[in-house]
């Protein structure tokens, strides 16, 4: 039976790779890379490079993300990408029949935000499965910040950009992470009301951070991330919004 590992990566600092991380990089007989076009092709090599950095043997095998259906619902335009995925995964197995034990460098956690997990599920026959947990963005940014996820004895909400932009704060909520936000949603806010750290490039050498009120951080993110994106081709950001005490 294959053995397909899901090796949780950190956010773009090589340091980030655990331990755990790295055996299964040693072991593996083969490697999927995703390649997400000519401007993010930095993603590609840097998931190269960390397997390079432990192992000079490597069998890896590139290849290119297929493009979602603009056209389609959402939930079947991501489903219908799993599945396109799932075939190039499959495919990709099956030309080399000798690797057991095939792994795929995710970033941050394979279990947060991640299709990874849910591709995998789609293999046919499905493998046994072996995540390995990395640090998430989410550590990273509260790290950078210097400051706690939660406040006292209070839950945290997950969420993403979408789902703040389509239906606002969530109700009963004091602390809300947003990922996956390509609109900056947090602008459909009352900015007075909250506060916010953002990050973007975590862990990296491009690392960027902005933290105050909303109201007075707003315009210096939306800048900041505008020239970033425009340098660099691509930007995996994330920020914390919490509700100012009243």
């Amino acid at each position: 039976m294959i053995n397909l590992f899901l090796i949780g990566i950190g956010t773009g600092n090589p340091k980030h790779l655990t331990v755990e991380g790295r055996l299964a990089i040693a072991e593996a007989d083969l490697f999927l890379i995703p390649h997400k076009g000519k401007d993010k092709s930095d993603l590609a090599d840097l998931r190269t490079q960390i397997i390079a950095d432990i192992r000079s043997d490597a069998n890896i095998v590139s290849f290119d993300m297929p493009v979602r259906d603009a056209a389609r619902p959402y939930i079947d335009r991501v489903y219908a990408w799993h599945k396109a995925i799932s075939n190039i995964w499959s495919e990709a197995i099956e030309n080399h029949p000798n690797a057991i034990r095939i792994a795929l460098l995710v970033w941050g956690d394979p279990s947060l935000y991640d299709s990874s997990i849910r591709i995998a599920a789609l293999l046919n026959p499905v493998p046994k499965l072996t995540v390995i947990p990395g640090i998430t963005s989410i550590q990273a940014l509260t790290a950078a910040h210097g400051i706690s996820l939660n406040t006292l004895n209070a839950p945290v909400t997950i969420s993403t950009g979408r789902q703040l932009r389509d239906h606002g704060w969530p109700l009963n909520t004091e602390t809300l992470v947003v990922m996956l936000d390509g609109t900056c949603a947090f602008q459909e806010l009352d900015g007075a009301d909250y506060d916010i750290w953002w990050g973007a490039y975590l862990g990296m050498k491009e690392q960027v951070l902005e933290a105050g009120k909303l109201s007075e951080t707003t315009s210096r993110i939306i800048e900041r991330r505008g020239v970033s994106k425009s340098s660099h081709g691509w930007i995996m950001d994330i920020y914390l919004l919490r509700k100012r005490s009243i």
